[in-house]
């Protein structure tokens, strides 16, 4: 595929949203998302021409997100970032949360990266386990083990609280 402004244009209008909503679920911070989000898009337009369709173009852009993430978390982007995730911040059409979804979602916000990564590819933006472990760089049967064991994690986290309905 040519490496054009149109394809940007056109991959953007597309997928910014769920993007920013999985790099700010991932950071935690809204401007960290946005630049996440900017820095992904270019990577892709950059690769844009060696991209070879073997995966679809979300979990394609998908994978460069959740790496341009992972780089901001491992440099020096993260260290004066207020670690608190208000879901406020999150980006349309993510709320307004039902207070059940509320709950589920700051428990899903407590996980340990790698588990919070495979749930909010599988479960908050839809990829099917196939598409979340290319996403990730990771096999599949690794990408079922991480959503196992948050599953297990968020049953232990939720343990107690009143069904809200």
């Amino acid at each position: 595929m040519p490496q054009s402004d149109s394809w940007l244009e056109e991959a953007m209008a597309r997928w910014e949203v769920p993007l920013l909503r999985t790099c700010f679920l991932l950071l935690g911070d809204a401007k960290l998302a946005e630049d996440a989000v900017q820095e992904a898009f270019v990577k892709a337009w950059r690769a844009h021409g060696r991209y070879r369709g073997e995966a679809s173009e979300k979990t394609w852009l998908m994978r460069i997100a959740v790496n341009t993430c992972r780089d901001m978390r491992r440099g020096g982007w993260m260290r004066h970032v207020d670690k608190a995730v208000r879901l406020e911040d999150l980006p349309e059409p993510a709320v307004p949360f039902e207070p059940a979804d509320h709950e589920l979602t700051q428990a899903v916000l407590g996980l340990p990266q790698r588990l919070r990564q495979a749930v909010i590819l599988r479960f908050y933006q839809g990829l099917g386990v196939e598409e979340a472990a290319q996403a990730l760089g990771v096999s599949r049967r690794t990408v079922q083990y991480r959503l196992a064991r948050a599953e297990r994690m968020l049953k232990r986290s939720l343990e107690g609280l009143d069904d809200v309905e």
